[in-house]
């Protein structure tokens, strides 16, 4: 797919000017949205569980062996499905990484719900598994794991921790389409799971999301759910006459023209992961010389890569500043991520007070670089070159003044 940055992508490290701009992100597009969409607006019906939602839906079920997928409006959306599909009551207790998107935690304060916020791993983003038993309670109702940059948290030990307490577990999957852990996909491992497909992720639809349920005791509730608290699914089935008010619920589907959008990008998704790999690969092959200034993602063994992210963990809170405008001087944009919520302002008098270190690590150290489908491969390898010549600057500059020092 031409775009101007094509035209316009360098072709030697030098000269570095206004001509070259590297967006963070830039949303791909196959060709068939339109396509999609103008099918679904001429076929009279454009509200929520259309032929495209059916489509999406089946997709995912047979691609991934989903037990039931119900396409939402957003990821939040599908967490606060979650959230009310469980129970959650005021004074439950939710055990949620602080190092994550709030999305992952207003579901659960909605209803209710004291968070109790759980560190993170030394060498990872994910939630750390070995902290979870001592935050259990008597009041604890579920565990929400956040597979951070599409990365498999420790499922074992979580379901385990679960099943022996009697608790829920619902996978916050935002980044991890079609990521897998021991060779079973990512959301098909929790009682239920939320998707994103923001313009952010691997698959956009824009805004929008996904509630996966793999409980079936739950089949029936969610539907009612998402149509407002009604039963409008059985009434649309034929299951019913006519449908009422049943339950509570609110308006979580979205409409035929996000699921067509949606369904194009289904189509493409081998094509979207091949490339998005590639360009992972390439940005860990030209920043591995800095390994040990700088700390590269670490993929554990149980998880696959499916290329949602490429970040990196400097040393300190000043160097990430100072890289990141490094970088936005030569025209590329590279952003950090997650601001603790254990300090967040609406949260900090709630939190119970314990430290957690590497939440806060990465809050001050991670730096996320430009990572899209168009981004071509000679673009990463003039990031790396630049990020290189960084911390080579950095390196004369500390000795000169150690010299100097010493003189």
């Amino acid at each position: 797919m031409s775009t101007e940055d094509d035209q316009a992508k360098p072709k030697t490290k030098e000269p570095i000017g206004d001509w070259i701009s590297i967006p963070f992100n830039k949303p791909y597009l196959s060709g068939a949205e339109t396509e999609y969409i103008t099918q679904a607006v001429t076929s009279g019906k454009i509200s929520g569980d259309g032929q495209f939602t059916k489509k999406c839906h089946k997709y995912f079920e047979e691609r991934y062996g989903f037990q039931k997928c119900l396409l939402t409006t957003s990821c939040t959306d599908a967490l606060e499905m979650a959230a009310i599909l469980i129970n959650i009551e005021p004074g439950d207790e939710v055990i949620i990484p602080s190092f994550t998107f709030v999305s992952t935690v207003n579901a659960f304060v909605l209803r209710g719900a004291k968070i109790v916020f759980a560190d993170s791993e030394a060498g990872f983003p994910n939630i750390d598994v070995s902290k979870i038993a001592s935050l259990i309670t008597p009041r604890t109702k579920a565990i929400v794991p956040v597979h951070y940059a599409g990365v498999a948290c420790d499922m074992d030990g979580i379901m385990a921790l679960a099943e022996q307490h009697g608790l829920y577990v619902i996978e916050d999957a935002a980044q991890a389409i079609d990521s897998f852990y021991n060779g079973r996909p990512l959301g098909s491992i929790g009682h239920l799971a939320a998707f994103s497909f923001h313009e952010t992720k691997n698959i956009i639809s824009g805004e929008g999301g996904m509630l996966v349920i793999n409980d079936a005791r739950f089949n029936e509730r969610a539907e009612i759910i998402r149509e407002k608290g009604t039963n409008r699914s059985k009434f649309y089935r034929g299951e019913v006459d006519k449908y009422g008010w049943v339950d509570i619920g609110s308006s979580f589907l979205p409409s035929e023209i996000i699921a067509a959008f949606l369904f194009a990008q289904l189509e493409n998704l081998d094509k979207i992961q091949d490339k998005r790999k590639a360009i992972w690969q390439k940005y860990y092959e030209g920043l591995a010389p800095l390994q040990g200034v700088i700390t590269l993602p670490d993929i554990h063994a149980h998880a696959t890569n499916n290329a949602h992210m490429f970040f990196i963990v400097t040393q300190d809170l000043a160097t990430r500043t100072a890289l990141i405008a490094w970088l936005k001087q030569h025209n590329i944009l590279s952003v950090f991520h997650y601001l603790s919520l254990h300090k967040s302002e609406f949260y900090a008098s709630k939190h119970d007070g314990r430290e957690l270190p590497f939440s806060d690590q990465y809050t001050e150290c991670l730096i996320r670089m430009p990572f899209y489908y168009d981004l071509e491969l000679s673009q990463v390898e003039l990031i790396t070159s630049l990020i290189r010549d960084f911390f080579q600057k950095e390196k004369t500059t500390s000795a000169t003044i150690s010299e100097a020092a010493k003189s």
